[in-house]
């Protein structure tokens, strides 16, 4: 048989790099599901706010799951290990009408519970900008989460808001996206960002309110008008609405495109100056050739330096204004409790309730107390379970037993009957054989 053939030039991997490296970095990547508790219960205004968190968490959550009215909990939980999911958002609707978001994190814990005192969807943002952005690509990669004000220096065991708790919430936060790694990372991978600022009341320092605001990222060029920009052809790739190419069929010179005094030309200052002043200084994207084995024999030494200097020199700098243009949602949570497990746990910290130490200790009795009957139920049903399979097992075997020895004796049954067949209804059809040619003789 011919050996199947292995490709080697376009199927190099780096030096120290596992086979499977690939997958197991893609495997750690964090996935999340956002579900609604309850389906078509919770209104058409969170189901909206649904849709929009998941495109906010794109791409690795699960953009078209859709919830059934006889969904429960466990029916997402028992699929997050097969599936990889590592977060859980439930968004659902109390009696009273108020949206509460529960984020858990599988397959242990903890949930926090939060409170979304107020959000705006994806449509109303729009409508309040000017200018609005749509998604286009920036859904492709992970945000850049940025988080602000979240803990607090002189926060300690005895304060209102344990320093526990700040660090916990950070972490969890924190592993919502995959880490990113600044000297591998391309800036243009880097297309949005999710912002998370903690409001601080003097008047109220208990209390745990985020405000979450997600925004697209758009960069330009300073110093050039925007009639230069648009016979940029890098410009031009990076726009959404990518706009024709200017006629300058009518123009003798291109200067008098670039200079048209009834556009105030180049000198506009309108024209060169952003809306923002946040300018930062990049490196210009500069390409190297890779010079093959041959090629590098044939140059001679000199030939290498110059080329070596010329590739190894420091490429150019060109400065860019940054802009947010927000894509929405807008959600304002408050910290209700931290529980323990996923949604079903003993309550770590509460937001208006304390507890005494005599009645954290009974809850914790309680809790041990539940948790040992659990234990037994499912040592009770795992017996169930097996002695109902052994009794299946004995059962398939005495009737794969039954079912031989009944097949032997219909066998059996079977030549007795075809063997007294024989003889007697013989003997019989001789005898009215007789009886009838005597009768006709007579």
């Amino acid at each position: 048989m011919a050996r199947a053939r292995t490709k080697k030039r376009t199927h190099v991997r780096p030096e120290n790099t596992p086979a499977n490296s690939g997958a197991s970095s893609q495997s750690k990547a964090p996935k999340s599901m956002v579900i609604r508790v309850g389906a078509s219960q919770v209104g058409s205004s969170v189901s909206q706010l649904v849709k929009d968190f998941r495109l906010m968490m794109e791409p690795d959550t699960a953009v078209r799951l859709k919830e059934r009215k006889g969904n429960r909990l466990r029916d997402y939980t028992s699929m997050t290990g097969p599936l990889g999911v590592t977060h859980l958002f439930l968004f659902s609707r109390s009696e009273t009408g108020n949206t509460n978001l529960r984020m858990a994190l599988t397959p242990r814990g903890p949930t926090l519970n939060f409170k979304v005192e107020e959000y705006s969807l994806c449509r109303d943002v729009e409508r309040s900008l000017k200018r609005p952005r749509g998604g286009g690509q920036d859904h492709k990669t992970p945000p850049l989460l940025v988080m602000n004000n979240f803990n607090t220096p002189d926060a300690d065991e005895n304060s209102k808001i344990p320093k526990r708790l700040e660090g916990l919430t950070t972490t969890l936060f924190q592993s919502l996206f995959p880490p990113i790694n600044p000297q591998a990372t391309p800036l243009t991978s880097i297309r949005r960002v999710m912002l998370l600022n903690r409001e601080r009341d003097p008047e109220d320092d208990g209390s745990y309110v985020l405000n979450l605001r997600h925004y697209a990222i758009s960069t330009k060029k300073t110093g050039v008008s925007k009639r230069i920009r648009r016979l940029d052809p890098k410009e031009v790739r990076n726009k959404e609405h990518k706009s024709a190419v200017p006629n300058l069929g009518k123009l003798e010179d291109a200067a008098d495109y670039l200079l048209d005094p009834s556009a105030a030309g180049y000198t506009s200052a309108s024209e060169t100056e952003m809306d923002t002043d946040n300018e930062v200084e990049i490196t210009e994207n500069a390409t190297k050739k890779v010079l093959s084995k041959r090629e590098q024999q044939r140059m001679k030494a000199s030939e290498q330096e110059k080329a070596q200097k010329k590739l190894n020199s420091a490429p150019g700098v060109e400065k860019r204004a940054v802009k947010l243009v927000e894509l929405g949602p807008r959600l304002k949570l408050r910290l209700l409790k931290v529980e323990e497990g996923v949604c079903d746990g003993r309550v770590m910290w509460h937001d208006y309730m304390r507890k005494s130490e005599a009645e954290v200790k009974k809850l914790d009795k309680n809790w041990e107390q539940k948790n040992k009957e659990k234990e037994e139920r499912k040592k009770i049903q795992r017996a169930n379970v097996e002695k109902k399979r052994q009794e299946k097992a004995k059962a398939r075997s005495n009737g794969k037993g039954a079912a031989e020895d009944g097949d032997a004796d219909m066998d059996e049954e079977d030549e007795w009957f075809s063997d007294d067949f024989d003889e007697d209804e013989g003997a019989k059809k001789e005898e009215v054989n007789t009886d009838d040619d005597e009768s006709m003789e007579e």
